[in-house]
C-alpha cells in the first residue's frame, strides 16, 4: 500500500510539484508525519494537509522542514513562492465561478417572480393608443390606455375631421388654426380639461403628472441626496486636514492596527485583524515567531509565542498528551486549544492582538490535573 495518498486532480501543476517535493524530503530523512511535527513545531493535522495538496504549507514550514532535513531552503523556498502563486490563482477562479453561479441563481430568481421586462408585451396585444393614433383618423379604441389606466370612449366632433385622440379623453387639434367660438372641450367626467400652456395636456404634461413617474424622481432625488451626504461624512472623518486619509484610531485599545506598514508576503493579518485566527494559515508564524516566555509544567512545555509582524501571541504545549489543555490570556481576552487525537504532541490556540509580548501569559492544565503558567 503507498505511503502517500494521490494528490487531488484540480490541484495546480505547480503546487502539485511543490508538495512532491517535500514529501520526497520526508522520505529522504526516513520521518513519519509524527516525527515531522514534532521537530518542526507545526501540529501533525497541519503537516497531513500540507503533504495531501489540501491546504498550501506556510513558508516558516517550509523553512523549518529544509533544517530538520539538512536541506538548504533557498531553492525549496523559491518553489514555495511559485506555488503560492499558483494557490492564490486558483482560489481566485473558484471565488469568480462562485460569483457567477450567484448571480445566475438570482437572475433566475428575479426573472421568476418579477415583473416582465417593459416593452416585451404578449403576441397580438397592442400596445395602447397606438391604434387611435394612426392615420390621423378619430377612431377612438375603448379600454385600457397608457399606464394612467382606463380611458373613456371620447365621442367624435362634427365639423373637426382631423382630432387626434389623446390619453384621458383629451382632444388636440391638428392641422388648421382654432375657429370662432372654440374653446377647451368639456371632460366626460365633469372635470375641465387640460390645456395646451404649462403643465397642459401635451406629452410632456401626460409625463409629468403621471403618479408612478413622480414618486420615481422624487425617489432617485432622495438616493443621490443620502449618497452625497455620506461620501461627504465619510470624507470628512477620514481627511487629516492636508487633503491625506487617514484611518481610524477608535480600535481597540490594546490591540492598534499600523496601517501604514505593509504586510511581508504570505501575512495576512495584523493587530485586531489576528484574533482569533489560526497563526500558520494567517502566515504569522516560522520565521516570524519567537518564544516570549516559557515554563514546564511535569514534562510538558508550555510556551508564549509571539510575532512583531502581526502584533499577536498565542500559546503552545509541546510534549504533551492527549486531553492537555493550552490557554493564553490578554486583559480579559482568552483564548484555548485542546489535543484530542491520540499521537498529537503538541497544541496551540488562536491568536490574540497584543502591543508586546509581556501582555500574554499561558497556562497549562493537564489531563492528569497538573496546572502552570508562563510568567
Amino acid at each position: 500500500m503507498p505511503r502517500w495518498r494521490a494528490l487531488p486532480d484540480e490541484l495546480d501543476p505547480q503546487v502539485s510539484e511543490f508538495v512532491s517535493q517535500l514529501r520526497r524530503l520526508v522520505d529522504r530523512g526516513g520521518l513519519s508525519v509524527a516525527a515531522v511535527a514534532d521537530r518542526t513545531g507545526y501540529s501533525k493535522t497541519s503537516w497531513e494537509r500540507y503533504l495531501n495538496g489540501r491546504l498550501l504549507a506556510p513558508k516558516g514550514a517550509v523553512v523549518a522542514l529544509a533544517e530538520v532535513t539538512d536541506t538548504s531552503p533557498v531553492h525549496l523556498t523559491t518553489m514555495w513562492e511559485l506555488a503560492e502563486r499558483a494557490w492564490s490563482r486558483s482560489e481566485m477562479r473558484h471565488d469568480m465561478t462562485m460569483e457567477a453561479f450567484r448571480i445566475s441563481q438570482a437572475r433566475a430568481a428575479l426573472g421568476e417572480f418579477g415583473a416582465p421586462p417593459v416593452g416585451t408585451e404578449p403576441p397580438g396585444k397592442a400596445r395602447p393608443g397606438r391604434a387611435a393614433r394612426q392615420g390621423g383618423s378619430a377612431t377612438v379604441t375603448p379600454g385600457i390606455a397608457g399606464p394612467a389606466g382606463v380611458a373613456p370612449t371620447v365621442p367624435q366632433q362634427s365639423g373637426r375631421p382631423d382630432v387626434d385622440v389623446r390619453q384621458r379623453g383629451q382632444a388636440v387639434r391638428r392641422g388648421s388654426g382654432p375657429g370662432p367660438g372654440s374653446g377647451p372641450e368639456p371632460s366626460p367626467y365633469g372635470a375641465p380639461p387640460r390645456g395646451d400652456g404649462p403643465g397642459g395636456g401635451g406629452p410632456a404634461g401626460d409625463s409629468a403628472g403621471s403618479p408612478g413617474k413622480r414618486r420615481a424622481t422624487m425617489f432617485l432625488s432622495g438616493l443621490v441626496g443620502v449618497l452625497v451626504v455620506m461620501a461627504g461624512v465619510f470624507y470628512f472623518a477620514t481627511d487629516d486636514g492636508d487633503g491625506n486619509g487617514k484611518a481610524g484610531t477608535s480600535g481597540s485599545p490594546s490591540a492598534p492596527v499600523d496601517t501604514t506598514v505593509a504586510l511581508p508576503a504570505g501575512v495576512k493579518c495584523s493587530g485586531a485583524g489576528c484574533t482569533g485566527k489560526d497563526a500558520e494559515r494567517m502566515g504569522c508564524s516560522g520565521a516570524l515567531v519567537t518564544t516570549a516566555a516559557r515554563a514546564t509544567v511535569a514534562t510538558t512545555v508550555v510556551e508564549v509565542r509571539y510575532s512583531a509582524t502581526c502584533k499577536a501571541a498565542w500559546g503552545r504545549i509541546t510534549g504533551a498528551a492527549r486531553g492537555d489543555e493550552v490557554r493564553v490570556t490578554v486583559g480579559t481576552a482568552r483564548r484555548s486549544g485542546t489535543i484530542t487525537a491520540a499521537g498529537d504532541t503538541i497544541a496551540y490556540t488562536p491568536m490574540l492582538a497584543v502591543k508586546d509580548a509581556g501582555e500574554a501569559t499561558a497556562c497549562a492544565t493537564l489531563a492528569s490535573g497538573a496546572k502552570g503558567c508562563t510568567r
